[in-house]
């Protein structure tokens, strides 16, 4: 089995998780038995007008479905099952995450998030159980990304803005602007707390994790870099999973082209170069703490 089918067949799921379709109901559509369809998922040979009738399905261009130059993700579940497939197999981890990368956060924070998630489902939302389903899906996926990035002791390099880490103490962990100002003043406790756990994670980083604190603001929108051992793909990401998070909208993409893998590895080596870590990213962050009102 080659490594671009492999590739084929993850990309597959992702996009058939984020059309909430199952290996029945594609296999049913598309005119083959569902162990065919696991085959494929799995990265056996398969027929290039099987992959036609697939992307038609699950609403992809053929080029995306088979990784040629970009691949698009118009669905939250999705892209983030592609994130989890790249750190599977990656040997480190590059990126500018706004305002912290997701898989430094707390195991307390997956509950926070949870909260924010739903409060930031609209009034009109005309099918609210379904929405929270979704929700919890991508809570499903987002937490099998912590669990293999804890096991395998996943390298991670990440670059954060004081500016955001002020922006997210201010906002606090919430969905939606107009919670009552007792439950806002709790919220924001809980994000000093999640930025002073960070501020000692600086002072002691476990091994493989590197933190650096920038003093402006990066580029507004979150980026990756996952290094494999035969090469390097790159996500830029609308969806945010800090405060006022967004999962609903936006377009998300993933590439191995060459030069986006050069320029954004490029930026990360530029910021890095310039950012402070260890006890002074601390004294950075212990000083936005300090002129935040608690």
């Amino acid at each position: 089995m080659s490594e671009q089918l492999a590739e084929i067949g993850r990309r597959l799921r992702a996009y058939r998780l984020g059309k909430n379709l199952t290996v029945t109901q594609i296999a049913n559509a598309i005119g083959v038995s569902r162990a065919a369809v696991y085959r494929l998922e799995k990265g056996e040979l398969v027929k290039i007008e099987t992959l036609e009738k697939i992307s038609e399905l699950l609403d992809t261009s053929l080029p995306s479905l088979m990784g040629v130059g970009v691949e698009y993700y118009s669905n939250a579940i999705a892209f983030f099952e592609r994130m989890r497939q790249l750190e599977t197999d990656a040997v480190r981890v590059l990126g500018n995450f706004s305002p912290i990368s997701f898989l430094l956060l707390s195991v307390e924070y997956m509950a926070h998030l949870r909260t924010m998630l739903i409060e930031a489902i609209p009034a009109s939302q005309p099918d609210r159980p379904a929405a929270i389903g979704r929700i919890d899906k991508l809570l499903a996926i987002l937490e099998e990304r912590r669990t293999a990035a804890r096991e395998r002791h996943t390298p991670i390099v990440s670059i954060i803005s004081a500016p955001d880490i002020e922006r997210f103490l201010h906002a606090g962990l919430v969905g939606r602007f107009d919670l009552p100002p007792e439950v806002v003043r709790e919220r924001r406790q809980e994000a000093r707390r999640e930025v002073e756990r960070l501020a000692e994670l600086l002072v002691h980083q476990p091994i493989g994790v590197q933190v650096g604190v920038v003093d402006d603001t990066p580029p507004a929108q979150t980026f990756q870099v996952f290094e494999e051992k035969d090469g390097a793909a790159v996500t830029l990401s609308p969806y945010r999973l800090g405060d006022h998070p967004n999962v609903t909208s936006g377009i998300a993409l993933v590439t191995s082209t060459p030069e986006a893998v050069r320029l954004f590895k490029s930026t990360i080596s530029e910021q890095w170069a310039r950012a402070h870590k260890s006890e002074a990213g601390a004294r950075i962050l212990s000083a936005v703490l300090a002129r935040v009102p608690k």
